[in-house]
């Protein structure tokens, strides 16, 4: 089992968006790489410097590193600083975070190939991650619990999985 942390705007949204796709056993939400003090929600609304980012252990078996950050980078703009979509702060920053020296390798390829599409250079934070602070509870699986929730990810990103079988 492996684990990398992916910023990508309101982590709600991200979080129902990976946690579709086989192989990813594990998703928790929660507030990544600020100061080395839990924050609570308001905190980070109020520029504690975390980013919304979501945790997520997965079967490197059944999905690679690779085709998580392919979903990844689907589902963001990657050359927008502290906002996506709607939402707007530096806890909206988008930032990929690894865990293991050894996924640098085919972080910096993905990102590298991303940054030609783009042909700039990106916003997306690559760095090592340095804390992870879980959110509230009611912020784990919001948009299961609140189908109607707000969420910057059309709503079609949510069914891929199931729409490639």
């Amino acid at each position: 089992m492996k684990t990398i942390y992916l910023a990508g705007g309101c982590f709600w949204g991200m979080e129902k968006f990976i946690d579709q796709f086989e192989g990813v056993s594990r998703t928790e939400v929660g507030y990544a790489n600020g100061p080395d003090q839990a924050p609570s929600y308001e905190d980070v609304c109020h520029d504690s410097g975390h980013a919304e980012t979501v945790r997520i252990d997965y079967d490197e078996s059944v999905i690679s590193l690779t085709q998580l950050l392919d979903y990844y980078f689907m589902v963001i703009d990657p050359v927008s600083v502290n906002q996506q979509g709607h939402d707007k702060g530096i806890q909206y920053r988008t930032g990929i975070y690894y865990t293991e020296e050894e996924q640098l390798e085919e972080i910096r390829k993905v990102y590298a190939r991303e940054e030609e599409k783009a042909g700039q250079k990106l916003a997306v934070e690559l760095e090592p991650i340095r804390n992870f602070f879980s959110a509230e509870e009611y912020h784990q699986k919001y948009l299961d619990k609140n189908p109607g929730g707000y969420c910057h990810i059309p709503s079609h990103f949510f069914n891929m999985d199931r729409d490639q079988k």
